[in-house]
C-alpha cells in the first residue's frame, strides 16, 4: 500500500496571484512499511533529498495506533535534521526501556511520519508545498520474529472467511497484523465494486465492505506482504466457512 502523504501548506499572498513551489516531494523514504524487530535496539531508514538545488529538513516522530504522536516506547532520532540538496541520509527509529512492556504474543501497531520542511522563500506572493509521509511501523516482538523466519508459507495463508448474512469476516489467528488491499471473484479479477482497503488485527478479525455475492464461490483477497509485495490469495468455500488454498512456493 503506497504511504499516504499530507500537504501541509504556508501562504503569503499580498496581492494577486501565488507562486506555486515545490509541488513535488523533496524527502524520500525507502520503504512503504517498518517491521520493529523487537530483538534490536532500533532500526535504520534510509531518506534522500530528491531536490537537486535545495536543501531540506526532515522531521520524523512516531504516532500510536489512534495516531496520537508519542515519544515513548519507541523514538525518532535525530528528530530533525538538514539534508543537502541531492544527498542520501538516514532515520533511526530506536526503543526505549518501555518497549519491554508492550504485548510480547503478537504485533503492535504504530505509525512512522516523515515531513519535509523546504527552505524559506525569498520571493513574495508565493506559495510553498511541504509533503508528510506517513506509514505503518509494525512493533514484532523478537519471539514472533523468529517464527516469522521459520515458515515455509505465508502467514496470511491461515486466514479463514465465516459467511454471516451477506458479508464475509475476515478471521486472522495469527499474531500478525494483516493489511487487505483488494478483494474479487477471480485471481487477477476486477475489483469488488465498493471494497475498502482495511487491516486485520494480531488474533483478531473484521468484516469486508463488499457482499459475499459480489465474490462468488471462490474468493480472492490481495494482501501487503512485509516488502510491500502485493500477493494474492484464493479461499474454498464450503458452507459458511472457506479457507484459503496453500500455493506453492519456492524453497
Amino acid at each position: 500500500m503506497k504511504p499516504s502523504t499530507l500537504l501541509m501548506m504556508s501562504a503569503c499572498l499580498f496581492s494577486g496571484a501565488a507562486t506555486l513551489q515545490q509541488a513535488n516531494a523533496a524527502i524520500a523514504l525507502d520503504r512503504t512499511r517498518v517491521v520493529f524487530d523487537g530483538g534490536a535496539k532500533s532500526v535504520s531508514l534510509n531518506v534522500s533529498n530528491q531536490n537537486q538545488q535545495l536543501p531540506y529538513l526532515a522531521q520524523g516522530w512516531i504516532e500510536d495506533e489512534q495516531g496520537n504522536k508519542i515519544s515513548d516506547p519507541l523514538v525518532v532520532l535525530p528528530p530533525v535534521q538538514r539534508i543537502e540538496a541531492g544527498k542520501p541520509s538516514q532515520v533511526k527509529i530506536q526503543a526505549l526501556p518501555g518497549a519491554k512492556q508492550l504485548p510480547q504474543d503478537r504485533e503492535t501497531l504504530f505509525y512512522f511520519n516523515l515531513r519535509e520542511i523546504p527552505p524559506k522563500s525569498d520571493k513574495p506572493n508565493t506559495l510553498q508545498i511541504a509533503l508528510q509521509t506517513r506509514v505503518k511501523l509494525f512493533y514484532r516482538p523478537h519471539a514472533i520474529m523468529q517464527d516469522v523466519e521459520a515458515l515455509t508459507k505465508p502467514w496470511q495463508e491461515k486466514l479463514t472467511l465465516t459467511k454471516q448474512g451477506d458479508r464475509y469476516t475476515v478471521n486472522n489467528p495469527t499474531p500478525y497484523y494483516v493489511t487487505l488491499v483488494d478483494a474479487s471473484s477471480q485471481k487477477n479479477g476486477k475489483s469488488a465494486p465498493g471494497f475498502e482497503p482495511f487491516m486485520v488485527p494480531p488474533l483478531g478479525s473484521a468484516s469486508l465492505s463488499v457482499s459475499a455475492a459480489a465474490l462468488g464461490s471462490a474468493p480472492v483477497l490481495t494482501y501487503i506482504n512485509d516488502y510491500g509485495g502485493r500477493p494474492q490469495l484464493t479461499f474454498h468455500c464450503a458452507g459458511n466457512g472457506c479457507q484459503a488454498v496453500a500455493e506453492n512456493h519456492r524453497s
